[in-house]
């Protein structure tokens, strides 16, 4: 699944491309995976930072104070945006950023170039892949270049604390470790392409109300267990190359100046070496910002142009403290080659990319119900087919706001279908808003086929439900079908009143521009669905944090995340509640069996616990009579007390393996000692604490297959 470019490849490298598209074409997932293991590894991450400091260092040096005000802030006129000048006498480049993270989105001032609109980053989560996050995100780093920027707004790694959150479809859903490690590979691949990632958005933006100043009141072991892992993965694991710091206040600061966060944790915990960047219009201060390590602000220099200069003469902020936000930034820029092979503008590959975001659309979506003989359809067998709805009526491509991708080209629906339908085949179409017209065509077809959705985008939250009699619609036309097949095009967790009258469902989230005919693939078999659930779907809204106005979306600007830990499936676990469709779920057309679980070791003593490594083994059947691919899933049950009350499990270890019919494979997990930690507010730090713990793995957090216990003694 490589991508078809010579840039940055070897001879080897090309030849990888060309096999892993033919995989893509052929619909191989076992080739395409071999692919993906096999592709070049990123220049950027290995390539040493010392001489780029020592020259970044010595090019400060060289800088009059002007200059240096110049580079730390963007600027916006009628032909710059996102863009931050260059400085030809020092042979400082200009910095133009693109924003992310489904494809490249707006950059530039005002104007926006077509890109690859690959399908949500919540169907690359659903996928539950490495080696497909690491692609998509070598697509997006490649594309970003030949657009001719140097920097790419993603990932967008935010915890989906609620289903509501308007940018849900943005991020990777609701557990830190899945979140952590898709993020990891995603950067993997951007900067492999020499472009610089962007991590975003740090900390805890977790909704679209009041977000420019809602106050998040978390405790520490919620933002430890919670929403920092993914950044830290990101930082420690991924070496991302610069951050975003969010909109909001985490326990009473801006984030962009919140010093404990950015130079505490971020900088001087975790290691960090790359720069800081504002969202645009988050910097609220010329002298605490620059001091808490926020390095650029954007889009323009409202505190970091001529107030901050003021600052500086005044002494409030020190030169030093200015000569090292610049070098921090110009280090960078050098490690990645934007001083001295600066990114030019050149075409996109439209279709070779597409084919892979069509493949990544496929593999990102999720069967959540297929009663027999409803999916997969049968051309050989069907003499008509009726496709309903308002989300039939074109291609899906994106969500909205500055997600926002201009597609090179799109595949609707309905010619998806048709094509793969074959002429044989009767396709009628209905746009379902009138629904006894829709229950009239449904009734006459071989089998109906709804597309019902929301579009969900920056800026707004939204409800739960379809809206616009959607559901009302479902209702009918399954009323007038029994073979209804319900294709949901969400970018969140969505209430499905009517599941339990519909033959089959299908979460295709936001397809991309590939729509039409990665969803024709899945419905017809062409591909298996393999997609698992990266969040969970409830019955009701009084399942969800926004069941009580002080946890979501806050009273008086002000939210309490007094759920701690509990998020998520940690949260329908410990209250005993029975969701629509659990965390890590999602069906296949063939069928898995587990077994043959061997822990290594079993018991440890306290002393030993800080260098664990747990060998945890099973093996995985395929029972079916299709290749298909299952995501074996590792969670971990801590012992739970009052003081520090534990979730009924967590997810710390994933494995996607494709087999044919009848085939085993092994699996390996390896758990650490942050496999079995918690953060110990007494001592601020990472504990293991003595006891039982229960290792669970299977198909679903509610599906567990196989079970053991690791004992840590006192």
């Amino acid at each position: 699944m490589d991508r078809m470019k010579a840039r940055t490849m070897t001879d080897t490298g090309q030849r990888i491309g060309l096999r892993c598209l033919a995989a893509v074409l052929s619909s191989a997932a076992l080739a395409a995976a071999a692919c993906l293991a096999a592709l070049p590894s990123s220049p950027a991450r290995k390539a040493p930072a010392g001489g780029a400091d020592a020259r970044a260092r010595a090019l400060v040096r060289r800088m009059t104070l002007a200059e240096k005000i110049a580079e730390l802030h963007g600027i916006r006129d009628a032909t710059h945006y996102r863009y931050v000048p260059p400085i030809p006498r020092l042979g400082i480049p200009a910095l133009r950023t693109t924003n992310g993270p489904a494809g490249v989105g707006p950059g530039g001032a005002g104007r926006q170039a077509p890109a690859t609109a690959l399908p949500a980053p919540i169907a690359l989560a659903s996928t539950w892949d490495v080696r497909a996050a690491r692609e998509y995100g070598r697509i997006e780093g490649a594309e970003a270049r030949d657009l001719g920027n140097g920097l790419f707004e993603a990932p967008d790694i935010n915890i989906a604390r609620v289903p509501q959150n308007g940018r849900t479809f943005e991020a990777y859903g609701e557990d830190p470790y899945l979140v952590g490690q898709i993020a990891v590979a995603n950067i993997e691949g951007i900067q492999s392409q020499r472009e610089i990632a962007n991590v975003k958005h740090f900390v805890a933006n977790n909704q679209e109300t009041n977000r420019f100043d809602i106050n998040e009141i978390i405790g520490a072991r919620a933002l430890r267990e919670i929403y920092l892992p993914a950044f830290e993965a990101a930082v420690r694991q991924g070496h991302v190359a610069s951050v975003m710091c969010a909109y909001n206040k985490v326990n009473g600061y801006f984030n962009c100046e919140n010093r404990p966060l950015l130079h505490g944790i971020l900088q001087k915990e975790w290691g960090f070496r790359g720069f800081v960047i504002s969202d645009w219009g988050a910097t609220h201060s010329t002298v605490d910002s620059p001091l808490a390590g926020l390095d650029l602000e954007m889009p323009t220099g409202i505190y970091f142009g001529d107030a901050l200069q003021q600052a500086v003469a005044a002494g409030r902020v020190p030169v030093s403290v200015i000569d090292e936000m610049l070098a921090r930034r110009f280090r960078t820029m050098i490690r990645f080659g934007l001083f001295d092979r600066p990114p030019k503008r050149r075409p996109i590959p439209a279709k070779p990319d597409g084919l892979l975001a069509r493949s990544l659309a496929e593999e990102g979506m999720v069967l959540l119900k297929n009663n027999p003989g409803a999916l997969p359809l049968d051309a050989a067998r069907l003499k008509s087919l009726a496709v309903i709805g308002p989300y039939a009526a074109r291609a899906i491509t994106g969500g909205g706001g500055s997600s926002h991708v201009v597609p090179l080209y799109t595949v609707d629906p309905v010619p998806g279908i048709e094509a793969r339908a074959g002429a044989r085949v009767h396709v009628a179409f209905s746009d379902g808003s009138d629904p006894a017209q829709a229950a009239a065509l449904a009734k006459s077809a071989d089998a109906a086929i709804v597309m019902v959705g929301q579009m969900n985008r920056e800026g707004r939250d939204h409800p739960l439900d379809l809206g616009d009699g959607q559901d009302a619609l479902v209702r009918a036309v399954a009323a007038a079908n029994p073979r209804t097949i319900v294709v949901v095009k969400s970018g969140s967790a969505v209430l499905m009143p009517w599941a339990h009258r519909v033959a089959a469902i299908l979460e295709a989230w936001y397809p991309g521009e590939e729509d039409g005919n990665a969803v024709a693939a899945i419905l017809f078999g062409d591909a298996n669905p393999s997609g698992k659930l990266p969040l969970t779907f409830p019955q009701s809204v009084s399942e969800t944090f926004a069941a009580n106005p002080a946890e979501y979306p806050g009273v008086a600007k002000v939210a309490r995340y007094s759920e701690g830990v509990f998020v998520g499936y940690r949260y329908y676990d410990s209250k005993g509640l029975v969701p629509l469709f659990p965390f890590g779920y999602g069906l296949s057309y063939t069928t898995f069996a587990y077994k043959g679980l061997r822990i290594s070791p079993t018991r440890l003593s306290r002393g030993e616990a800080p260098r664990l490594k747990v060998q945890v083994e099973c093996a995985v059947r395929n029972t079916g009579r299709r290749a298909g691919a299952e995501i074996a899933q590792l969670y971990v049950g801590m012992p739970s007390s009052t003081a520090v009350p534990e979730p009924p499990e967590q997810l710390k270890a994933f494995a996607r393996v494709m087999l044919r019919p009848g085939q085993t494979t092994p699996i390996r997990f390896l758990l650490d000692a942050r496999s079995f930690s918690y953060w110990d507010t007494t001592g601020n730090r990472w504990a293991i604490r003595p006891g039982e713990y229960r290792i669970l793995v299977g198909s679903s957090s509610r599906d567990i297959r196989l079970r053991g216990t690791v004992r840590v003694a006192r």
